[in-house]
């Protein structure tokens, strides 16, 4: 994977505290990120028409097609797009609010999210943030979260959640580098300890091939562990 392409995004929808998020799609996007490795550049991606000047609340369904199209030209020229969560969360989006299904399932199978194929192994899910401190490559941005980005969004802090989802796009380029050299990656959990996981296959996979291994056992500390349903169901269920 000589050249890398990180994605995020964050919604427009302001979830409740507490609630299930998947009881309020559609979402909606308010911003989208995309920032390839080997440029100095990242690319922001919002909802354009306003009168005003400012984004709009959010990016109308043409737009979204945009990025998509961009995303698969990307591929093309031989970018490995890269996330974290992309699989059950990022090109699940993406299909809704663009209305290319096919096309966002064939991106998802094919991209790189590390967070997807540790869940694969270990039948569990670690955080970003967990991840960029184990191996000190940055943190997340302090007093940011994805809940909160809608909220400000409808607020019109615009510059703050476009600043937030850059952060989040450089540092997953930067663990997901960090973690191709590594075959694995280091993390840290809730009593800052470190810990290690290393790939089975010695290697990163891309989503695709990280669905193919064998179904772990979950630790017995999960009392109601997620199936790999819980992250891919979407794929089946086009709009």
């Amino acid at each position: 994977m000589d050249k890398l392409l990180g994605l995020d995004l964050e919604i427009a929808q302001v979830i409740p505290q507490g609630a299930n998020w998947r009881d309020y799609r559609p979402f909606g996007i308010s911003v989208a990120v995309t920032s390839a490795e080997d440029s100095d550049l990242d690319r922001v991606w919002v909802g354009q028409g306003s009168l005003h000047g400012n984004p709009l609340p959010q990016m109308p369904a043409m737009q979204v097609a945009t990025l998509v199209q961009y995303l698969r030209g990307m591929v093309d020229q031989g970018y490995t797009i890269c996330t974290w969560n992309g699989v059950g969360f990022d090109f699940s989006v993406l299909a809704e609010e663009s209305w290319m299904h096919p096309e966002c399932v064939e991106l998802a199978w094919n991209h790189l999210d590390p967070m997807w194929h540790f869940f694969c192994e270990r039948g569990w899910a670690v955080g970003l943030n967990a991840v960029a401190t184990g191996m000190q490559v940055g943190s997340k941005t302090p007093g940011m979260d994805g809940a909160l980005a809608p909220v400000l969004w409808a607020e019109g802090e615009y510059d703050r959640v476009i600043k937030y989802c850059i952060q989040d796009v450089r540092l997953t380029l930067d663990v997901c580098r960090a973690a191709l050299e590594l075959g694995g990656f280091h993390y840290t959990d809730k009593y800052s300890r470190l810990h290690t996981w290393i790939a089975s296959s010695g290697k990163l996979l891309i989503a695709r091939e990280a669905a193919e291994l064998e179904l772990p056992e979950p630790p017995a500390w999960i009392s109601d562990p997620w199936p790999r349903e819980h992250f891919t169901g979407w794929m089946r269920r086009p709009r």
